[in-house]
């Protein structure tokens, strides 16, 4: 958990204020599918832009096809844009033309507002439609809200203990503190540090 510098500084923030302007959580799903599969989320504000993504990291191959001693071997990866334009964008090895035995990393995406011809709807534009005619399909149903609650609360109600984790801070236009990145490191992973892969 972490605040940007400058938060208490905000109006209408009280001093000493100790809300979270950034949060990482690593969760697991109890079912057979996506046993031992770890999710991570990561949110905040004041970051280096404003997106959402799904990136999705594809395990990395036990064996290596091609010898490449000049870099470390990189597992695809599948990044769903959901702001601010929809997107789809698949990170893939390739063997470096007329190289010895050399990859490299190549790119297939899909840009919504390109394929329609014309700017999407904004998310909230559409929700709001929705609510007025009467359709739900795109919201939460209550049982799913009550799962997430389910989820948050005990976390909240952990950082306001005693023995809450320090509250890191961290510069505006940056990723969030660097404890962040050290953690995922730790775990011999990285965070997806990029600006939206599709602008609007």
């Amino acid at each position: 958990r972490g605040q940007y510098a400058g938060y208490l500084g905000e109006e209408g923030v009280p001093a000493g204020s100790e809300t979270e302007t950034f949060a990482v959580l690593k969760l697991y799903c109890d079912n057979w599918r996506w046993k031992d599969v770890p999710f991570y989320l990561r949110s905040g504000k004041g970051m280096s832009c404003r997106s959402t993504q799904i990136v999705i990291q594809f395990k990395q191959v036990p064996h290596i096809l091609f010898a490449d001693k000049t870099r470390e071997p990189v597992g695809n990866r599948l990044i769903i844009q959901v702001q601010p334009a929809e997107g789809i964008e698949l990170h893939f090895e390739t063997k470096v033309p007329d190289s010895e035995m050399k990859t490299r990393t190549s790119t297939l995406d899909f840009d919504f507002n390109e394929a329609s011809g014309g700017a999407m709807p904004d998310a909230y534009q559409r929700l709001l439609l929705d609510a007025i005619t009467g359709d739900a399909s795109l919201f939460a149903r209550s049982d799913e809200v009550e799962l997430a609650w389910g989820i948050i609360d005990p976390i909240i109600a952990a950082w306001r203990s005693p023995a809450a984790p320090p509250l890191y801070q961290y510069e505006t236009q940056l990723w969030g503190p660097t404890e962040s990145a050290q953690w995922m490191g730790d775990q011999k992973r990285e965070w997806f540090d990029v600006c939206p892969i599709i602008s609007k």
